[in-house]
């Protein structure tokens, strides 16, 4: 597929609020076009400039995007993150079996609503991270088409920029999302043969929300960072993933509460 089809496609299976934060790939495409049309080596060394000058705003521009939504959306998990620690806490304090009100019928009931809200949590981290890789991949494209097409030499230079950027940093992110693995794992366990059956028909499921939405990332992130022929120092490492990760984070993304 396209890199063009694919974020179109990321674009339309992520969160509404999140639709205009993506790279405006087919504009930008759409400049590298007309820059080229001329070639460089035709045009006065001033126009060539101003030229590039002109790219590199609009780059920069939408790298200031990505930073601005990506730190809003990092500061977010962090307080949300911190609220579901202590909605556990509060519920085993007040109805669990040593709580001040023990009641079986509470505890579960409360603990379900809050499994939902982190498998929900847990897609949200997932999609931030996909947004982080796919909006990585499509300026490293773009300014391969750029250098292509006019003879420069751009791609190297502005990648070693953007490798410094916080939208590309994942690492707090992913973090996160293994806490909150271990967390469903620690309080809210799962029979193995369950998860299996879970994660098997997770796979098939043609689930709404959240859900379908962090399997579609998952596995485009798979398809991204899936080691190639063409693998260079641009790309993005390979992200791994043996079948049984890729079922277990399935699994973990679907909201149906397992009590």
């Amino acid at each position: 597929m396209k890199f063009g089809k694919r974020l179109k496609q990321q674009m339309q299976e992520t969160l509404p609020d999140w639709r205009d934060k993506f790279l405006s790939y087919k504009e930008l495409k759409k400049l590298v076009r007309l820059l080229s049309s001329t070639p460089l080596s035709s045009i006065r060394s001033i126009e060539c400039g101003k030229a590039e000058a002109e790219f590199v705003y609009l780059l920069n521009n939408e790298i200031d995007k990505f930073n601005s939504f990506f730190i809003e959306q990092e500061e977010d998990f962090i307080i949300r993150h911190k609220e579901l620690k202590q909605r556990i806490q509060i519920v085993i304090d007040s109805w669990g079996p040593n709580g001040s009100q023990p009641s079986e019928a509470e505890y579960k009931k409360e603990m379900g609503k809050i499994r939902k809200d982190i498998v929900n949590f847990h897609g949200e981290m997932v999609l931030l991270e996909n947004y982080s890789n796919i909006n990585y991949t499509g300026l490293g494209k773009i300014l391969k088409k750029y250098d292509k097409r006019t003879g420069a030499l751009l791609r190297l230079p502005f990648i070693q920029k953007v490798l410094q950027q916080p939208f590309f940093t994942t690492d707090l992110i992913s973090k996160l999302v293994k806490e909150c693995e271990n967390t469903i794992d620690a309080v809210f366990p799962v029979e193995e043969e369950e998860r299996k059956r879970e994660g098997r028909e997770a796979i098939t499921i043609e689930g709404e929300g959240i859900f379908r939405n962090t399997v579609a990332a998952l596995l485009t992130m798979q398809e991204i960072r899936r080691g190639s022929s063409t693998h260079s120092h641009f790309s993005l490492p390979p992200l791994n993933l043996s079948d049984s990760d890729l079922i277990r984070s399935l699994q973990l993304s679907s909201p149906i509460p397992i009590l």
